[in-house]
């Protein structure tokens, strides 16, 4: 697999010229040995050009079966507008140690939370999540102790799915059958399935399976083996996801981003959201699939960028009586 690292290098090492360098480290939250890539400048230094941080610490989180790897683009153009950023692989995808037996989304959330604090020491922090990165960036908002300035939720699942997630929780038995037959489905016949229906699912525009994060979903399905234990834990997901939120718990900002050409969450999900958190802000685009931040990343970074901008300004005006009154006592 290719990482962000090597991508951001000539094939001599070097940084490639215009770009933004993404800096690759491992870490642990929460128990979770994971992989972190960041951007912007280290904590009391400079950007480069002479540039200072501005703006709020964003903390990207991907979806199922993806890795931190989808936020590439946006994490260069971040640096290269001087701001900071992180994107780390969840428990269970890319890098990251897997995921324990039992319920999943207990587990993300105290990974999230874990790394929601952690990155309060760099700034106001706003979450941008998509699929199910929406969802745990959701579930930390619920959550008042958690110092979250802000979240952009891309494509959350969980309030009007297309039909192919609806049968995932509603009829498992296919599955079942699947995981069950005689003999092994060759792996010829997986990848050949797979070429053809991951790209329709991550593009508003389906891409050829060279492309560069087709790829990478294609590498986590090369045999019989390997295909049923995703599906079965993607079965067990989206079980989860039933009355997993508590939407009127969230206090901070939202922005609530729905896809038209999406075909696992459909736009509505976006609406519906948009609704049951009432100071929130919708925005739907018709053209747009279940990853744009594959193919629409500069409009995803732009964005992000403005409402994560406001979302920081709000959070320090909250804070500023609070640090006044305490220097008078």
């Amino acid at each position: 697999m290719t990482t962000a690292s090597e991508r951001a290098r000539t094939p001599d090492g070097a940084p490639r010229t215009g770009e933004a360098p993404v800096r690759v480290r491992h870490r642990r939250f929460a128990g979770v040995r994971t992989r972190v890539l960041e951007v912007g400048p280290r904590r009391g230094r400079k950007a480069r050009r002479g540039r200072v941080l501005r703006g709020p610490r964003f903390v990207l989180f991907h979806g199922y079966c993806d890795s931190a790897d989808t936020w590439t683009s946006l994490l260069h153009q971040l640096a290269a507008d001087g701001q900071s950023a992180i994107a780390v692989d969840l428990p269970g995808f890319g890098e990251a140690d897997t995921l324990r037996d039992g319920p999943i989304l207990p587990q993300l959330d105290a990974f999230v939370s874990a790394v929601v604090k952690d990155q309060a020491n760099h700034g106001e922090v706003v979450l941008v999540g998509n699929s199910l990165g929406g969802t745990v960036s959701i579930r930390a908002a619920q959550n008042r102790w958690l110092p979250i300035a802000g979240v952009t939720s891309i494509a959350a699942p969980g309030f009007s799915d297309t039909w192919l997630v609806r049968t995932i929780r509603k009829y498992p038995l296919p599955l079942r059958m699947y995981a069950s037959l005689p003999l092994p489905v060759p792996g010829k016949v997986i990848r050949t399935v797979a070429d053809n229906v991951i790209p329709k699912l991550l593009y508003a525009t389906p891409r050829s399976s060279d492309d560069e994060h087709v790829r990478r979903f294609l590498e986590l399905f090369p045999d019989y083996r390997s295909t049923t234990w995703r599906l079965s834990q993607a079965r067990r997901l989206v079980e989860e996801l039933d009355d997993c939120y508590e939407l009127d718990r969230i206090t901070a900002p939202l922005l609530v981003v729905a896809c038209g050409r999406d075909r696992l969450v459909r736009a509505a999900g976006g609406t519906m959201l948009h609704t049951l958190v009432p100071h929130s802000r919708l925005m739907v685009r018709e053209d747009w699939g279940h990853c744009p931040q594959l193919d629409h990343a500069e409009e995803i970074h732009q964005l992000v960028s403005y409402f994560g901008d406001g979302c920081a300004r709000s959070a320090r005006r909250a804070t500023a009586p609070a640090k006044s009154d305490a220097a008078a006592s």
